[in-house]
């Protein structure tokens, strides 16, 4: 649905500042044409339509910091863009500035001793990984649009992956950061360090903030040793409440080697098997839910295979799992995880889907997953559930595929009386409405609903005091007028 601009820029402003920017990064990297700007109005999952003046594409940190001060004198809002693969409308213009990060994309440095990587913000995250690799190293973050996503996007909204259990959030693998400030200014807190303890620690406000406070140019990156053993299984079980006991048992009998927890419920590896390419049945019949497991280890010696082998026999033996299959090569690995990536494109090939993006404590996640599917399907009759992810942080993607005859538009303008049903019960059960996606547009209202009073004002009072003029990436995640956000999509 189109979305109005947030303000209106004259013609006489427009003019003076596109000249301003044609100055500073030459006119072959601003673009006013519909075709050039289409790809950048228009989130990925196509529910919003935005509006913009241009989109610039400045090659360098300094020519990032002129642009976004040329745009502060002439009061020009600035939306920053890495892959534009956000899921919840964070990146998506209402007027103003769309400044493209993608010709930021160099390695800066790499440091094996202290295994660390110094990236620019357009550095798509799978060559962050390559460049890792190249030394023997990992960064581990990771999940199936790596091949598209840019390191800085990935920072901006804290994204999280199918590794957060082993290593973290991207929060929790930064160390420095190359901020571009609303004024202009660049903070340089490239520190590729673990302990630092000058005063506030800066990089926490911008790994999250969703371009709304700076825009990040460049970080540290922390490495990792390269995994030499590694293991895959996949496992049916008799209901997503056994998967989390099998998680547990695990946890108990991997530790650290347990890297992935992956739940995938029966009608999403249905879907997958329906529509996906390159993909198989993994188990000679069909279960209530699987969970999509890997343990990796870089220790010489370790047999991750035979230590998964005894979990999973174990709990089969139990009477915990019904079936499992592990693979036997490094093929056979790629094509169960291929089972799990598929499964959100796939899902668009059976309809509508209202989507939820959530956490409860692990040891409410099963009554969580019983009592909003029960709700769900009370309020609507055929309604599908597709409740997967990673459920072993907690963390659920509780998605709802429209009932098979009913009309699409029908079906998405019921969003909002399920976001009711879904987030009042993660709210009561002390989760929180955005798990690894963000704010943005879509759950701006919802934040305002369930975030806490006090918190608001503290981030409001963050926003006004390092973007007094509301210029970056305004109208997303807090809002410093009480102007209502646009309705959800239908």
């Amino acid at each position: 649905m189109p979305v109005p601009p947030s303000s209106p820029v004259s013609r006489e402003t427009a003019e003076t500042l596109l000249a301003t920017l044609v100055r500073i990064l030459g006119e072959r990297h601003v673009s006013t044409g519909e075709a050039d700007l289409a790809p950048h109005l228009v989130e990925s999952r196509g529910l919003y339509r935005g509006h913009a003046l241009a989109v610039v594409r400045p090659g360098t940190t300094a020519e990032v910091a002129a642009t976004v001060a040329a745009c502060a004198h002439a009061g020009v809002p600035v939306v920053a863009q890495g892959g534009n693969t956000g899921l919840v409308g964070g990146g998506l213009p209402l007027g103003g500035i769309v400044l493209s990060l993608a010709r930021l994309d160099r390695v800066r440095a790499l440091d094996p001793v202290d295994a660390t990587l110094t990236v620019e913000a357009g550095v798509v995250l799978a060559d962050v990984q390559a460049a890792a690799a190249a030394h023997d190293l990992l960064f581990p973050l990771s999940w199936a649009a790596e091949g598209s996503v840019r390191i800085g996007g990935a920072l901006a909204t804290n994204a999280g992956g199918t590794a957060v259990l082993a290593y973290g959030n991207a929060r929790d693998l930064v160390l420095g950061l190359e901020v571009v400030l609303a004024d202009g200014r660049v903070w340089n807190g490239l520190k590729a360090l673990r302990k630092n303890n000058m005063g506030y620690d800066l990089r926490h406000l911008f790994v999250g903030s969703e371009g709304t406070l700076g825009i990040i140019t460049a970080a540290v990156l922390k490495l990792y040793p390269r995994p030499v053993s590694r293991s895959v299984g996949f496992v049916g079980l008799a209901s997503a409440r056994h998967a989390l006991d099998l998680f547990a048992r695990l946890r108990a009998g991997a530790d650290r080697t347990l890297t992935a927890f992956e739940l995938i419920p029966r009608f999403g590896l249905a879907t997958v098997l329906r529509h996906g390419a390159n993909v198989v049945p993994p188990l000679q019949r069909d279960h209530a839910a699987y969970a999509l497991v890997e343990l990796s280890s870089p220790r010489p010696g370790a047999d991750t295979r035979a230590d998964l082998e005894i979990v999973l026999a174990g709990a089969i033996a139990d009477g915990l799992a019904q079936d499992a299959v592990i693979g036997m090569s490094e093929a056979q690995d790629r094509a169960l995880w291929r089972l799990r990536e598929q499964l959100p494109e796939m899902q668009k090939r059976e309809g509508g889907s209202i989507k939820h993006d959530v956490s409860v404590p692990l040891s409410r996640l099963g009554d969580f997953l019983e009592e909003a599917t029960a709700s769900c399907e009370a309020a609507m009759p055929g309604i599908r559930v597709c409740a997967f992810g990673h459920v072993g942080d907690g963390n659920v993607h509780f998605n709802l595929t429209q009932p098979v005859g009913v009309d699409r538009a029908r079906f998405l303008a019921e969003w909002g009386r399920f976001n009711r049903i879904v987030h009042d019960i993660v709210d009561r059960m002390g989760g929180s409405i955005s798990a690894e996606h963000g704010i943005g547009l879509i759950k701006r209202d919802e934040l305002r609903r369930y975030g806490d009073p006090v918190g608001l004002d503290l981030m409001r009072r963050l926003k006004q005091a390092l973007d007094p003029h509301d210029l970056l990436n305004p109208g997303k995640v807090v809002a410093l007028s009480d102007d209502p956000p646009p309705a959800l999509p239908t």
